[in-house]
């Protein structure tokens, strides 16, 4: 940790060192950028969305944009792995099944990627993981989605990972630094001042917010545009419920060595009764069991700073209950559970913005870590602009933008 002295100047202060803000960090400073990220905790804090060892990584998707923008994002995780010299995604393959989730539409726009995928039925794909049950009359649909090349996510070793990199082009990173305000600056011209919860300054020609479950306290809290403000999609973050379960099979526990995959897939089962995900625990389960939870079933904030940990006792019994009907591979007793954040966007889309000075980095939604080298890329184009044209941000990612310019003409 570094203690920052009021007082410091930084070509561009980036809030949050989480998955996103570590890797704006990252493609920042490469660019040659002075740069400063500011986390109110540590980075990766288990009280953010990108601590753990467990985050799925997948290409299939309803949207073809965003299996698109995973296989793009693949190419950035593979170079972080080498410059690191070590595993950040470890593969697992992944199944799509039920009939919300719809198998045959996710494989119709795998079949234009060039993404190794099959279409199973309920029956084979029974046999070939006898742990897990995937009948029609509980899913909706006999088919079932197998991805060779999904994996399992080291959420917190990449974000050390990408923070280690930012740090090689001289980038400083400071713990228990809360930023509450971010203003026009009196004494750097274009820049901001940025204002700690204990009266720390920052001076900043330019600042990124990828503060996650916090962003919203950060945007009303920020000199931005009033018409941006007024065209900002709204912010629902919930804290959700998240179980281990363990293997009934020994030989499924311990850690994955280098080169192999994990015993058990991640999965995604979106039903008429309940969707859920799972996936190899890793270190967060001690490698001896399945992480599973329900999607969206969390308690909604305004911000994450009302979350308390608590448990959902109801929603405890539901994912036991389809654990003790749906993965007859595991023991339905879990001997793990915690909460985490969520942040969405209308959509479950991302919102990657800039005005002025300032840019807006909420890739969350739920399935935003498997982005992270590609979300710097974006946010470093935003910030050096025209000299980073190499790189395009989705139109979409800018809707605030582009609600603005539409407006005008």
């Amino acid at each position: 940790m570094t203690t920052a002295p009021t007082g410091l100047q930084t070509d561009v202060l980036v809030i949050g060192a989480g998955l996103s803000g570590s890797a704006a960090a990252w493609k920042l400073a490469e660019l040659g950028y002075d740069v400063i990220v500011a986390e109110r905790d540590i980075a990766a804090s288990p009280q953010g969305s990108s601590h753990g060892s467990a985050r799925i990584f997948r290409y299939s998707y309803p949207d073809p944009l965003y299996t698109q923008l995973t296989v793009e994002a693949k190419k950035g995780w593979d170079d972080l792995e080498r410059r690191n010299g070590r595993r950040l995604i470890t593969p697992s393959g992944s199944l799509d099944f039920g009939s919300i989730r719809n198998p045959a539409v996710l494989a119709n726009i795998l079949d234009g990627t060039g993404v190794e995928h099959e279409l199973l039925s309920a029956h084979q794909a029974g046999e070939k993981w006898p742990g897990l049950s995937f009948d029609p009359l509980c899913t909706g649909s006999d088919l079932v989605l197998w991805q060779p090349g999904a994996g399992v996510i080291n959420a917190e070793a990449t974000v050390n990972a990408q923070l280690a990199e930012a740090k090689k082009s001289g980038a400083a990173v400071l713990e228990h630094w809360e930023a509450v305000s971010v203003r026009r600056s009196g004494r750097r011209q274009p820049g901001y001042t940025v204002t700690s919860t204990t009266g720390e300054t920052i001076e900043a020609g330019q600042v990124v917010l990828a503060a996650g479950g916090w962003v919203a306290d950060l945007l009303a809290a920020a000199d931005l545009p009033d018409a941006f403000l007024r065209h900002l999609p709204p912010v629902e973050v919930s804290q959700e419920n998240a179980y281990h379960f363990p293997y009934r099979d020994d030989a499924d526990c311990g850690p994955v060595p280098e080169g192999h995959s994990t015993s058990w897939p991640t999965l995604i089962n979106k039903s008429p009764d309940i969707q859920v995900y799972s996936l190899p625990g890793g270190m967060d389960a001690d490698f001896r069991g399945q992480k599973l939870a329900e999607y969206n079933a969390g308690r909604k904030m305004s911000s994450a700073a009302a979350q308390d940990g608590r448990i959902d006792g109801a929603n405890r019994e539901r994912v036991i209950e389809y654990v003790r009907t749906m993965m007859p591979g595991l023991v339905p007793e879990p001997y793990a559970e915690t909460t985490c954040l969520f942040t969405n966007l209308p959509g479950e889309d991302f919102l990657i913005d800039r005005a002025d000075g300032i840019t807006v980095v909420s890739p969350c939604s739920g399935h935003g870590a498997k982005f992270a080298p590609l979300i710097g890329d974006f946010t470093a184009a935003l910030v050096a602009g025209a000299s980073r044209g190499d790189v395009n941000v989705p139109t979409r990612f800018r809707g605030v933008s582009t609600a603005l310019k539409t407006a005008v003409s």
